[in-house]
């Protein structure tokens, strides 16, 4: 077992290496410079939109230019060839391909023809409804993603948002037909600065901005021999998805100030089994900028979250104040109620134990003159155990193994590998390892850490399981290994096929799964039985400071609060109202905003923090409540209260989507809700477990102090 745990990682670490190879750089360190007359490779990678959730590859699209697939002039590169891709950006939907725009360093070029392209009746209804989606199209040069540019309201300030977009659409005032428009010229400028160091002495510089700007120009446009158009700053017409005469000018209507006023008018028998003709050309300018660091080019695409600064520190403020009064309850707990109950449990079970020495050791001769006092006291200590009550009175039932103990150890395990995965993303992250630049590295390094942590999830569950009276922790680690992973991954497998119907990159390809399965059952599931083993086998489970009888304990009637349900949902409130307004930026960056990044990784972690104390105190206070109800079936409740506000977040998600999001078909409304399910299941394992082992502290802790030998 441990030849195969030490396989087993050896083996993880070279996938991850190989995968991560050809996307991970750190910022400041792997510079890349070019030579003036150098080319800078230009590829395509994919068209998306915020309202919606199907990504499409930029080459898979029917009116766009298709690539060459020759050798270009500059560097050799075949046109249209895919570029190595890792796990993180093929599940995230990327498909990068080089691409027949030349880009050569401080070249500019005023126009150049790229292809012509002769659009269907089909096509142009593709185009059209992609346009009205508001698809967005991403670029990259030098690993950044073309960008619009935009300035401020104050206009003191610059910044980028990821992609550029396909066309447009106008509404005609007298008609009130919309017409769409599809962006066929494209300017692209290119910032850059000396390079640092030797290279800058050598005059090579490096690439610090990559802005495109999109732009319909129509057929009736003038062109030179090589189809540019000749005049690219006055363009009075853009080319409109239209098949036919677009229009007729009609020039008769005269007013009184002597003017003709032009009016369009739309054949209604146009044919539309023709074909359109759309030209593509390109522009490309070179400007210098010393004001931009290269170790932070990518700031201009969180320029416009800066504001969002003060609200995440308001939000922690929010968070400390309710951990600090949630702390001060439980101080308050411990420091007296619970404190003043063992000692004055303790006395008690003192003086009955005085006592009965007193009826046992006394002489013969003085038995008859101290029975009066003995019975006054023994009167007075069973007075006083009749007076214990609350959760004093569970302790030979407290620890008693609760009912399908054998999925609840597994969970607890889940929820532990999903904990070391979270904890390793968020630092990772908030260091700055998993930065925009490490494309699909969070999607990768998740995953890596994932199966890694099966050693974790086995180690936990079997010493649960073994503490709940298990005997076969084989068993034990196989449902571990499967349950969680195969519930996910038989979810994804199902959306995965209503997206493979739609032809979306979003759809994951069948090599990629064949790669999870491996990983999965071939490293993962390994890895949890050499955790169990250690578990059950070395460490062993947990030892009850009190032993369970052989009858439980009659459970009284309870207050309403106190119940199962009601009481996740109360106890689940507060930790939704820690996250609350970081969930807001999160759910802003996943659904509303996919063009831009989330960052605020180091707030995260801050609002992390304070989210596991607030859920083990909240889990703590529930727990105490309860034991104080004489109810001791506390396994399941701890876990459900700690993962209680995963059925918040939910509910906040269906919410979001109704009222928030412009999600359109039925393909994209099943994905949001199946990847919420699917995050509200992680958080909630992982929250559970969070508040399950806090309970089982708080429990033995007071139940261990109650104990007398």
């Amino acid at each position: 077992m441990v030849r195969l745990r030490a396989s087993g990682l050896g083996s993880l670490a070279l996938l991850l290496l190989l995968a991560s190879v050809d996307a991970f750089y750190i910022p400041g360190y792997s510079i890349k410079s070019y030579k003036p007359g150098e080319p800078i490779p230009l590829m395509v990678n994919k068209a998306y939109s915020d309202s919606t959730q199907l990504q499409y590859a930029y080459y898979e699209l029917p009116f766009v230019c298709p690539p060459s697939d020759h050798p270009k002039s500059v560097g050799g590169l075949l046109s249209g060839k895919n570029v190595p891709l890792n796990l993180g950006e093929v599940l995230r939907g990327d498909r990068i391909r080089t691409s027949d725009i030349e880009l050569i360093m401080n070249k500019e070029t005023t126009c150049t023809a790229l292809c012509t392209k002769e659009l269907n009746k089909d096509d142009l209804q593709r185009a059209k409804e992609m346009i009205q989606d508001t698809y967005v199209t991403e670029w990259i040069v030098d690993n950044l993603p073309g960008a619009t540019s935009f300035v401020s309201v104050d206009k003191t300030r610059k910044y980028y948002a990821s992609g550029f977009k396909l066309g447009y659409s106008e509404t005609s005032p007298s008609t009130g037909q919309t017409h769409y428009y599809l962006n066929n010229h494209h300017t692209i400028v290119i910032r850059y600065r000396k390079a640092p160091g030797k290279a800058g002495d050598r005059g090579e510089n490096i690439v610090v901005g990559f802005e495109v700007y999109p732009k319909s120009i129509g057929s009736d446009s003038k062109r030179d021999t090589q189809g540019c158009p000749v005049d690219l700053e006055h363009v009075e017409r853009g080319l409109e998805l239209h098949i036919g005469p677009n229009i007729t000018i009609d020039t008769a209507p005269r007013y009184a100030d002597g003017k003709s006023r032009q009016t369009e008018r739309r054949s209604d028998d146009e044919s539309e089994d023709g074909t359109l003709t759309v030209p593509y050309t390109y522009s490309v300018y070179f400007r210098e900028d010393n004001t931009i660091e290269w170790s932070h080019r990518w700031d201009l695409y969180f320029v416009n979250q800066e504001d969002g600064a003060r609200i995440h520190w308001l939000a922690i403020i929010n968070s400390l104040i309710i951990c600090g009064m949630l702390t001060a309850i439980v101080m308050i707990i411990f420091a007296r109620t619970v404190h003043s109950d063992i000692k004055g449990y303790k006395e008690t079970l003192e003086s009955k134990s005085r006592g009965k020495r007193v009826r046992k050791d006394a002489p013969a001769g003085l038995l008859d003159q101290r029975s009066s006092a003995a019975d006054d006291d023994l009167s007075d200590t069973e007075e006083a155990l009749e007076d214990i009550t609350g959760w004093k009175l569970l302790h030979t039932d407290v620890f008693r193994a609760p009912q399908h103990g054998y999925l609840l150890a597994p969970l607890v395990g889940s929820g532990m590998q999903l904990l070391f995965m979270a904890m390793g993303l968020v630092l990772l992250s908030a260091l700055g390892f998993l930065n925009p630049s490490f494309r699909g590295g969070f999607i990768s390094v998740g995953v890596g850490l994932f199966v890694f942590a099966g050693v974790f999830s086995g180690y936990f569950s079997a010493r649960v399981f073994k503490s709940f009276d298990g005997k076969d922790y084989r068993k034990n680690a196989m449902v571990t290994a499967l349950l969680f992973p195969g519930l996910m991954f038989g979810l994804v497998f199902i959306v995965n096929l209503f997206v493979w119907a739609q032809a979306s990159s979003t759809a994951i390809p069948f090599g990629t799964l064949v790669l999870i399965v491996v990983l999965w059952l071939c490293f993962q599931v390994p890895l949890v039985f050499a955790g169990a083993y250690y578990g059950f086998e070395k460490a062993g489970g947990w030892q009850h400071p009190t032993k369970a009888t052989a009858i439980p304990r009659q459970l009284p009637n309870h207050a309403w609060y106190s119940k199962s349900v009601q009481a996740v949902l109360l106890a689940g409130l507060i930790p939704f109202a820690v996250i609350f307004i970081e969930l807001l930026f999160v759910f802003q960056s996943l659904w509303q905003n996919k063009s831009g990044f989330y960052y605020m990784f180091g707030f995260l972690a801050v609002v992390s923090v304070i989210l596991v104390v607030t859920i083990a105190e909240v889990t703590v206070v529930t727990i105490y409540i309860q034991l104080c109800s004489e109810n001791y079936h506390w396994w399941w409740q701890s876990f459900f209260v700690g993962g209680g506000s995963a059925l918040w977040i939910f509910a906040y998600s269906v919410w979001y989507y109704m009222f928030k999001l412009h999600i359109t078909g039925f393909v994209s409304s099943m994905l949001f809700f199946v990847y919420t399910f699917i995050a509200c299941c992680v958080y909630g394992l992982l929250t559970g477990t969070i508040g399950f082992l806090s309970a089982y502290a708080f429990v033995r802790r007071i139940y261990g102090a109650i104990k007398v030998d």
